[in-house]
């Protein structure tokens, strides 16, 4: 049984960078990864694309109960360092119109490959297959165990096991069991950027359409978010963009705090005014439009027999208000395996916000996921698992 001076548990962005971070610094180090390969999540990233981080990186674009600490990391590790860091790796970059940076071949598996190069240079001990069972506190040190009975020791320990969803690739929560045994609090962890449950028949009839749209989240009579974007109608409800980016907070208020009143409120013609659609409609009645070509240029035929009822017996300005303003009751989100992050995890302020260690247990830090951080679409959640990686493995 080998002494370590940090074991990584977890082989994914978080982990990979906590690793080649510590062992940089010429500490011996193990990452214990239960995949049967590292980086099985981050090959999904991005669309295979691998969206590394963002042009636009700053706390704002964070969940309201983490940006403390996520301030406190990019100001240690952040847009510059992430780019350098890659650079040096030899992995090239380009950033598109919405600020999000990619690698220039367009491929998860060259940033994967370039990592895997640098972990294998500075010879970073790997244990695949190797699900950790428990940690405890030892002298000197930690002994971990993993499933089969493998026990190693280290001074220190970085957790990077992730949140829970795509569980198929690994992420299935197991991290914060370990971390609880060492008496931290888990804030209930519910998906997060995920499609919604609507029970709306126009959703099951529209399945397969797609428009460009203005969304805005509802919730107990508030509005909370209103984002521009693409919308999927499907046979449970809805997805696209516009939707995924205002889920967060409706999946904790649905999953996490049981609030039954949440609805979205969809403006299906964002590229004109209430006014303007309504003097276009008036219009086109003047013209002698049938009603049944109505929506024509603006909508496809399959919202007139969606919306018939209103446009057969409506005038020009209820029309309008109606198409500017479809409200859709949301009753559930869509599971794990669908929603691409995780809401929950560690609560931040037992978190040190400088080095990551646990307020808890010394020598215990954390990184990634596995905390209360959320970041919207766009890098910003990989963005804070290279930052947060960094941090812990530079502390450590």
């Amino acid at each position: 049984m080998a002494q370590y001076d940090v074991i990584v548990v977890g082989g994914g962005a978080a982990g990979i960078m906590a690793a080649i971070t510590a062992k940089r610094q010429g500490t011996s180090v193990l990452v214990c990864e239960k995949m049967p390969k590292i980086g099985k999540k981050l090959l999904i990233t991005g669309a295979g694309r691998c969206n590394l981080l963002n042009n636009a990186l700053d706390a704002s674009f964070y969940n309201p109960g983490g940006q403390t600490l996520v301030r406190s990391v990019l100001g240690q590790f952040g847009k510059e360092a992430m780019l350098e860091f890659f650079k040096k790796l030899g992995l090239a970059t380009y950033a598109d119109e919405m600020g999000r940076i990619f690698p220039v071949t367009n491929q998860a598996a060259s940033v994967l490959k370039v990592l895997e190069m640098e972990l294998e240079r500075l010879k970073v001990m790997i244990d695949l297959g190797c699900e950790i069972k428990n940690i405890r506190v030892v002298k000197n040190g930690f002994e971990v165990c993993a499933k089969t009975g493998e026990k190693e020791t280290c001074r220190k320990i970085i957790l990077c096991s992730g949140g829970k969803s795509y569980p198929a690739l690994g992420a299935d929560g197991n991290g914060y069991a370990l971390a609880a045994a060492f008496g931290h609090r888990i804030i209930e962890p519910v998906p997060s950027t995920v499609p919604l449950l609507v029970k709306d028949p126009c959703c099951h009839f529209l399945q397969g359409q797609k428009v460009r749209a203005k969304v805005t989240s509802c919730i107990n009579g508030k509005n909370v978010r209103t984002v521009s974007g693409e919308i999927l109608f499907t046979q449970y409800g809805l997805s696209g963009t516009a939707i995924l980016d205002v889920s967060d907070e409706i999946s904790i208020a649905l999953n996490r705090n049981l609030i039954k009143n949440v609805t979205v409120m969809v403006d299906l013609v964002p590229f004109m005014s209430e006014a303007a659609l309504t003097e276009e409609f008036s219009r086109r009645f003047e013209k002698g439009v049938k009603r049944e070509n109505l929506l024509e240029g603006l909508l496809t035929y399959k919202f007139f027999l969606v919306f018939r009822g209103e446009v057969q017996n409506a005038d020009a300005s209820s029309i309008a208000h109606m198409l500017k303003n479809k409200e859709f009751k949301v009753i559930g989100t869509r599971g794990w395996n669908e929603a691409e992050f995780t809401a929950g995890g560690i609560p931040v302020e037992e978190i040190d916000p400088l080095t990551l260690e646990s307020r808890l247990q010394k020598g215990l830090y954390f990184a990634g996921e596995i905390l209360d951080v959320q970041g919207r679409r766009g890098g910003y959640n990989l963005a804070w698992a290279w930052a947060s990686g960094a941090v812990a493995g530079n502390a450590a």
